[in-house]
């Protein structure tokens, strides 16, 4: 399991609203930012400017029946198990075996039917990933 981590957005399984808004939908990230609320730091800053030039310029998730998740990232995708934990505000990515080895745990800031914007850990630094369904 490649970068399903930091692609990372991103989950005790809750079967609610939030996971029905999350299945079979393409959701792309359009942006990379600074939490709010985050003290000053310019290298978070430019961390934040220079992974929406680069690394999330072409990333999609998409959260399917089953528990699959699949990160394509520059056209190659990765896939995993998601489970929504903490009422649907957190979400744990996994790989495919169910492997905590590698856990991913991915905060929901936002999520409707057409935007999902989460907060993951990149590095030293926490970041959001705006993302909308296609």
């Amino acid at each position: 399991m490649k970068y399903i981590a930091l692609s990372a957005i991103l989950f005790l399984c809750s079967c609610g609203a939030g996971d029905k808004q999350l299945l079979h939908k393409k959701w792309r990230v359009y942006d990379v930012v600074v939490p709010p609320g985050s003290g000053y730091d310019i290298t978070q800053i430019n961390q934040a400017t220079e992974l929406k030039r680069g690394y999330y310029t072409n990333v999609f998730y998409q959260f399917l029946d089953n528990n699959l998740f699949i990160a394509t990232i520059d056209n190659q995708p990765d896939s995993g198990k998601y489970k929504m934990l903490s009422a649907g505000k957190v979400i744990s990515i996994t790989a495919n075996n169910g492997d905590r080895t590698y856990e991913n745990l991915v905060t929901v800031v936002t999520l409707d039917d057409t935007h999902f914007d989460m907060k993951v850990k990149s590095g030293d630094y926490y970041f959001i990933l705006k993302t909308k369904a296609e």
